[in-house]
């Protein structure tokens, strides 16, 4: 079955090429009995792929079910996907049986599976490994034939070096990876989706169709999306509703978009709220550099009229100012001896004539290079998050995609 009639038959919307590589990952791997693990963040679809999966599989027609794990209180959680029998447990009145022996011979879906309880985790790889399962409160084993897919949009490797996650577990599931990508970096369907989904509430509220305006479309299309689709199909449904004009400028958008979700860089919040922002992502580091480069020439240009002022006592990376005041500077070397000057309100003692300073000490402009200091942002970045690339890449206000090709270009190891 080609893509894109998958797409019209689940519903999914956009032309992203790493769409379509999840897409076309499930397409191939759906005829096997291989464990799936789906990864994103939260509101990005990943309950459509499992439904894929099972329906281009040779148990397309046997039972197909989804489990939220997040939502089973962890008390119950082992009744609920293995079975009781009578009497196991308080409230259990009648033998009961859970969705691996219910499920058997077709797709069972175990959505947000980083929140099982380690003993659960257990048990479940015992399904994996050999299908056998045993009923809470039964000492008999049973065998069960099942596909799992799983799903979760917590970083898994994180929750297996804090105890939270079985290693064995994991790569069990991961088997084949399918990792859907945020909605912000596909931002070649956000304005399709968005007309997808201000279509379906015209109709489903009898209303005339939301339009927007050019700058309300570089709006949305530069929101980080921390909610992802689910985020965006919200605040379209909160704009049909309550707006009473259907053509949407940037300034009535910008009342249904977190602020939060828009600050990658202070200056792309300042500059995307006055819709004036008109910078590509390296252009915006450039302008960042620019502005460091701008801010450490003043204060040099500062720091030497103070001190041939002898306003201050310059030690130990700090300026001390009459008011008591203090602020961190670059490591600057001061002369010696330093005698008995005091400055009101401190106890700052220097002595002038022992400052051998000239006052028209000319403050040298250190050549900055953007290439350097950019790959210099970058290293420290991803030296901070200890090599995760998504997560520099927040810090970064970048795309995972543009970090990687930035680490490639410069050759960062």
């Amino acid at each position: 079955m080609k893509i894109q009639d998958l797409k019209l038959r689940f519903g999914i919307i956009g032309n992203s090429p790493q769409l379509d590589h999840c897409i076309d990952i499930a397409r191939q791997v759906a005829p096997t009995d291989l464990s799936v693990l789906i990864t994103g963040e939260s509101g990005t679809g990943k309950e459509t792929f499992p439904q894929i999966i099972h329906f281009l599989s040779a148990r397309k027609h046997g039972p197909y079910i989804a489990v939220n794990c997040g939502e089973i209180p962890e008390g119950t959680i082992d009744s609920e996907l293995f079975g009781h029998e009578k009497g196991s447990f308080t409230g259990a009145h009648e033998a009961r049986k859970g969705y691996f022996e219910v499920v058997n011979g077709g797709t069972i879906f175990l959505d947000e599976v980083a929140e099982l309880p380690m003993l659960t985790q257990a048990r479940l790889l015992r399904v994996l490994e050999s299908g056998e399962f045993i009923r809470v409160g039964s000492s008999k084993v049973q065998k069960t034939n099942v596909r799992v897919v799983a799903a979760t949009n917590v970083n898994i490797l994180e929750a297996i070096e804090k105890g939270k996650f079985r290693e064995d577990l994991y790569y069990r599931l991961n088997t084949v990876p399918i990792s859907i990508p945020a909605l912000r970096d596909r931002k070649e369907d956000i304005l399709l989706l968005f007309r997808k989904f201000a279509a379906d509430f015209s109709d489903k509220y009898k209303m005339p169709t939301l339009a927007l305006l050019p700058e309300a479309q570089k709006l949305l299309m530069d929101n980080r999306w921390p909610g992802n689709v689910r985020q965006l199909k919200n605040i379209t449904e909160q704009l049909s509703i309550l707006e009473k004009s259907k053509e949407i400028n940037a300034e009535t958008l910008l009342k249904y978009l977190p602020k939060e979700s828009m600050a990658s860089v202070p200056m792309i919040l300042r500059d995307a709220y006055n819709g004036s922002g008109d910078y590509s992502e390296r252009e915006l580091l450039y302008k960042v550099l620019f502005d460091m480069k701008k801010d450490l020439t003043e204060l040099k240009s500062v720091v030497a009229n103070m001190m041939s002022s002898n306003a201050v006592e310059i030690s130990n990376d700090k300026i001390f100012h009459g008011t008591g005041q203090v602020d961190h500077l670059p490591t600057i070397i001061t002369p010696t001896p330093i005698a008995s000057y005091h400055s009101a309100g401190s106890n700052v003692t220097i002595e002038p004539a022992d400052m051998n300073i000239d006052a028209h000490t000319e403050v040298k402009d250190e050549p900055l290079s953007l290439a350097d200091k950019e790959k210099e942002m970058i290293i420290k970045a991803l030296e901070k998050h200890r090599g995760r690339r998504k997560n520099a890449a927040r810090e970064l206000g970048i795309s995972e995609r543009t970090l990687y090709r930035k680490i490639n270009e410069y050759e960062i190891k």
